[in-house]
């Protein structure tokens, strides 16, 4: 389903976009933002989980016999879960501060939306009375 132009250069109008999504934010946020996409994809999941695979049958398959039974990261992979706990933890505090971000777009969304239903409510407020006073007018007008 796509947008229509109209509807799409609205989107990205809108107060939350320009603030959180313009041009208008810093290095460290875009490379937050940038990580923590990137982290979260299907495509990372799956490289990951081949390079994990690859490594887990090359180092106890493949690699011990070409090193004459020795592989350089024997069961249970202690390298391999140093390099992962290090992935995690570099990551890790990236994945937050995007996070962080995203409530603060969702908290200003909710802002401007409740600011827009006010509005909305106001103007209903504003109809429901001047149609009360035109039904009132035109009763009177019938007597």
């Amino acid at each position: 389903m796509s947008l229509g132009a109209g509807v799409q250069e609205a989107v990205q109008r809108h107060p939350v976009n320009i603030r959180h999504r313009g041009e208008g934010r810093t290095v460290g946020e875009r490379i937050a933002d940038g990580v923590a996409a990137r982290v979260g994809s299907w495509r990372f999941i799956i490289v990951q989980s081949s390079l994990l695979a690859i490594w887990i049958i090359g180092n106890a398959f493949l690699i011990r016999d070409w090193l004459n039974g020795k592989p350089f990261d024997p069961y249970p992979f202690i390298l391999l879960n140093l390099m992962l706990s290090f992935q995690a933890a570099y990551t890790g505090p990236f994945v937050m501060m995007s996070q962080n971000r995203q409530s603060a777009r969702d908290r200003d969304e909710a802002e401007h939306d409740y600011a827009v239903n006010r509005e909305a409510l106001d103007l209903l407020r504003r109809l429901e009375a001047e149609q009360t006073s035109l039904r009132t007018l035109l009763e009177q007008s019938k007597h």
